[in-house]
């Protein structure tokens, strides 16, 4: 066994491998998935000096705690949390060395969800159809960390980027989705389109990475007939039988056969991995993507 690897402590609640996804496969049903707020994943593959398209680690609300067999550098980027080493604080938003052997904690995130950790190399694990990412709809890519796991890394390749912290933006404490109508919003009544872009949802707790659920007002049906199954893509606001939106994220089916009513721009999807459950959101309509 290679020394130059991660040996997993703890996994956490859900922590899975994720780089850039393997978009361009839909055809043959195969989900993008990749990192949900890919901008924090890029971010942190830049502090340890590995390139933007590096697989890391995805962890959810709770963390994980990993041990180095060699020396390398770290960083963890989104959800804000405790980092430790070897029980001591060091900095989040940063590159960190961790001794080969000391304990890494990412502790739970005090706000958001998702923290990214990038290891100087990157996580290596065998790429499936160009890429490392765990994708949970499909089973594709490596399982979900679990306790006792052994993870490969690269070669660090680049100095790493020599910063105190890297600014980073906040986890919503709104979450704002602008909207563009269509491509089935004339399956809905004339009051579901504006009860959609008027009235408050929150997050529920039900989210996971195939989509962000929501709770709030149920958008009635003019067409109540059964829909064909069509291609769906990422940020497609689709409406099950219960009547309330579910925004498709990475790990999102290829193909569904409820209508959607909408599709959220790619910019502020990154907002919505880091919405916990419960947070305010406001669907707003705007013109063409």
């Amino acid at each position: 066994m290679t020394d130059h690897a991660l040996s997993v402590v703890r996994a956490g609640a859900l922590t899975t491998v994720q780089d850039l996804g393997r978009p361009g496969h839909a055809h043959l049903g195969v989900p993008r998935s990749g990192a949900l707020d890919p901008p924090a994943a890029a971010l942190a593959n830049r502090l340890v000096g590995n390139p933007v398209d590096a697989a890391v680690l995805e962890t959810t609300l709770s963390g994980c705690t990993v041990r180095p067999r060699s020396a390398v550098l770290v960083a963890a980027t989104g959800a804000p949390c405790r980092v430790t080493v070897d029980g001591r604080p060091v900095a989040w938003g940063a590159p960190v060395r961790v001794a080969a052997g000391a304990l890494l904690d990412v502790g739970p995130a005090t706000a958001g969800v998702r923290t990214y950790v990038a290891v100087s190399g990157g996580v290596a694990v065998e790429p499936v159809l160009g890429s490392r990412s765990t994708d949970l709809l499909s089973g594709l890519g490596p399982p979900p960390l679990a306790d006792g796991a052994v993870l490969p890394l690269g070669r660090p390749a680049r100095p790493h980027a020599r910063v105190d912290v890297a600014p980073q933006p906040a986890p919503p404490a709104e979450l704002v989705l602008r909207v563009t109508l269509g491509p089935r919003a004339d399956w809905f009544s004339p009051d579901a389109v504006r009860v959609l872009t008027s009235r408050p949802y929150r997050v529920s707790p039900a989210s996971n990475r195939i989509g962000l659920r929501t709770e709030g007002p149920v958008l009635g049906r003019a067409i109540t007939r059964e829909l064909p199954s069509e291609g769906m893509v990422l940020g497609a606001v689709q409406v099950p039988p219960d009547g309330r939106p579910v925004v498709f994220l990475a790990d999102h089916p290829t193909t569904g056969g409820y209508p959607v009513i909408a599709v959220v721009r790619t910019p502020d999807l990154p907002a919505a991995a880091q919405a916990p459950p419960g947070t305010p959101i406001r669907f707003v309509a705007v013109g063409r993507r």
